[in-house]
């Protein structure tokens, strides 16, 4: 309750005239987050208390509105977790929604999982995570800490996600659009630590942490299904995404362009990948209807190798690598002194190449701890 006041009182929340504070969790009015988001009202906050809570939360059609979000908080951050369940929470059709200092864990579906209701004219939208952590699933199939289908003017800052399912993602994104993920940690997941596919659109990556956060670290595009597009007339699986600015260590790759355009991986540190550097790939055979892999930027890198590496750029059949752009990569070497270049589908634009066997540590100073 000292949180909330303090914020409002500093101007970071608004405050609507009706505004109440429904108070959840053990020995409070509102016993549950299912029974708190029946009764709020946009402007409200749920202020869940101390505890460990079930799964299987709902929140379905709970939103604010531009002027009066709403808030969901706990009353101490790193003291509220909700455990079990399929998922810990699932919301269709939610919009206008802070969420901030959750934790969530052991889910055997999806940690959280956050859709448009099948809807797809109608996407959920205005939703922020920060300060959230989702960790250890109880699932080894394809399971998401983090699921999110047709949600657009998303922000998930300042989270965490860690032991992730075998064949899932940290967060995946199906049809998402005007997106930010900034100053995030990945850790130990399985497929990938996010994967941005099935119409996905305008999404940054920034500021960010992988370490051994999948087999491929981050999936610019995959696929998706054709009924499950958002919008349905998309011609690619992603467009127009940008990462910038992270640091990868570990994972057989640690970013694959997969039938995605227009996107650009820049200002990266990367760390002893186990396989490729990059992989350029179309996973969606439909050639009637989608366009290759094309027109995607990988420039400004910091990418330290060893031996590992089987080679620095896989190139799949169907795709378009003649028109993807390099330049200005650190290219560096830490265990053959006789290394020349990468292997790249095209010449590279002022790249730089070196030995250097002590760089075992090549974290950039900028990027967060």
């Amino acid at each position: 309750m000292r949180l909330l006041l303090f914020l409002l009182s500093i101007g970071l929340l608004p405050r609507p005239l009706a505004a109440k504070v429904l108070h959840t969790g053990h020995g409070q009015p509102f016993p549950d987050v299912t029974t708190a988001a029946n009764a709020a009202t946009p402007g409200d906050t749920i202020l869940i208390h101390a505890g460990t809570y079930p799964g299987n939360q709902l929140l379905d059609g709970l939103q604010g509105t531009a002027t009066q979000w709403i808030y969901i908080m706990a009353a101490q951050q790193g003291t509220v977790w909700f455990e079990g369940g399929t998922a810990a929470w699932r919301g269709s059709d939610v919009a206008y929604l802070h969420i901030e200092g959750m934790g969530f864990s052991k889910q055997t579906g999806n940690g959280v999982n956050f859709d448009d209701g099948s809807t797809y004219a109608s996407p959920a939208h205005h939703i922020v995570f920060r300060h959230c952590i989702f960790k250890d699933m109880a699932a080894s199939g394809n399971n998401d800490l983090l699921k999110l289908s047709g949600v657009d003017a998303l922000t998930i800052r300042q989270c965490t996600f860690i032991n992730g399912s075998k064949g899932g993602s940290g967060i995946d994104m199906v049809g998402c659009h005007q997106a930010l993920i900034s100053q995030c940690h990945f850790e130990n997941l399985g497929a990938n630590a996010v994967q941005m596919k099935g119409g996905s659109s305008h999404i940054k990556v920034e500021q960010s942490v992988f370490i051994n956060a999948g087999s491929r670290a981050i999936n610019l595009g995959g696929s998706t299904g054709e009924a499950f597009f958002r919008p349905a007339n998309a011609i690619w699986e992603a467009a127009d995404l940008v990462i910038d600015n992270n640091y990868f260590t570990g994972s057989d790759v640690p970013v694959a362009f997969v039938g995605c355009i227009r996107s650009s991986v820049i200002n990266n540190t990367i760390c002893h990948p186990e396989r490729w550097v990059i992989r350029i790939l179309q996973e969606n055979k439909d050639t009637l209807r989608f366009v290759k892999c094309a027109d995607n930027t990988f420039s400004n890198n910091k990418i330290c190798i060893n031996g590992q590496v089987r080679t620095v750029c896989s190139v799949g059949p169907g795709t378009a690598p003649e028109s993807f752009t390099f330049s200005r990569n650190q290219w560096i070497h830490t265990t053959d002194s006789t290394w020349r270049r990468p292997q790249l589908p095209v010449p590279e634009n002022g790249g730089t190449i070196s030995y250097n066997p002590a760089c075992t540590n090549c974290r950039l100073s900028n990027v967060p701890k």
